[in-house]
């Protein structure tokens, strides 16, 4: 399979992605009979995901967390360490940050850490992900009047991975709606997943809200599961107006992804998410970055 390689903003430098289960992935995508035949009889369903969450929530996953920060060079000085330390790797996963490590910018800003790409049209995403295949807003939404609201309009797509902060956050200030869940699969949301099978957003659990802004109009944000991610908990109060940069909710252990829908003409991506995701990279980000 091919490697995933993304950009840091501002560094032109390619940075070849380390993936956690990266031999894994390849033997459920990459076309193996048998990876197949496991993907859709166990990796994809609910029971497999929850499972291994319960472990990590587990006092037996604290183990985990030493050789973990180790390898990623994880520095834990920038993070809320509870006087006790951590209880189990679920407890370290979503941690609290530091606010000085995360200022947020002007404009409308990235909701989470994490590996980004930027559509100014959603017919765009051929570009990216499949040529030829665009992304269906319907199905993603499951709601045809919603649907038609963005359609036309503008996405980004945030990748958190394993080693990456795993709270979210309001990319911009206004009250927020309930959150609404649609029941699904877990898939992976690699790279190496979804440029196979770009209809994963539209298979996954997820869970999304409008918060509407007085600039940037009503943005969906919209919080996708994966394998192994153990749970998606919304921290914010329903109808609620919240300003840019607090805290929406946080996953549990897995890599996961944010999906961000704004209606058409209510924003422009900054110049370098474009290029970059239309030369095939991602660009990393941290939470509370300008995105446009």
């Amino acid at each position: 399979m091919e490697e995933i390689k993304f950009k840091i903003r501002g560094d032109d430098k390619i940075i070849t992605e380390t993936v956690p289960g990266g031999g894994f992935l390849s033997f459920l995508y990459g076309g193996n009979p048998i990876g197949k035949l496991s993907l859709f009889l166990l990796v994809k369903r609910k029971m497999f995901s929850v499972g291994f969450g319960k472990y990590m929530s587990s006092a037996m996953s604290k183990k985990k967390i030493a050789p973990f920060v180790q390898k990623h060079k994880i520095n834990l000085d920038e993070y809320v360490v509870p006087k006790d330390g951590y209880q189990s790797f679920n407890d370290f996963f979503y941690r609290n940050i530091k606010p000085e490590y995360r200022p947020i910018e002007e404009g409308v800003v990235s909701p989470a850490d994490g590996r980004v790409v930027a559509f100014n049209e959603l017919s765009d995403t051929q570009k990216f992900f499949i040529k030829g295949s665009e992304f269906d807003l319907s199905s993603f939404l499951c709601d045809d009047s919603l649907a038609s609201k963005y359609k036309g309009g503008a996405m980004m797509v945030v990748r958190l991975a394993p080693v990456d902060y795993h709270r979210f956050h309001f990319p911009v200030t206004g009250k927020v709606s309930a959150s609404k869940v649609i029941k699904g699969y877990y898939y992976s949301v690699s790279p190496l997943a979804l440029r196979k099978k770009t209809e994963i957003f539209c298979q996954n659990q997820r869970e999304y809200c409008v918060q509407s802004s007085e600039k940037n109009g009503d943005v969906l944000i919209c919080d996708v599961g994966a394998t192994l991610t153990g749970g998606i908990i919304q921290t914010y109060k329903e109808g609620s107006f919240m300003e840019k940069g607090s805290e929406k909710g946080y996953f549990a252990f897995g890599g996961s992804t944010l999906i961000l829908l704004f209606e058409k003409g209510k924003i422009k991506f900054s110049d370098d998410l474009i290029k970059n995701t239309n030369e095939g990279y991602e660009t990393f980000l941290k939470m509370g970055e300008r995105i446009g």
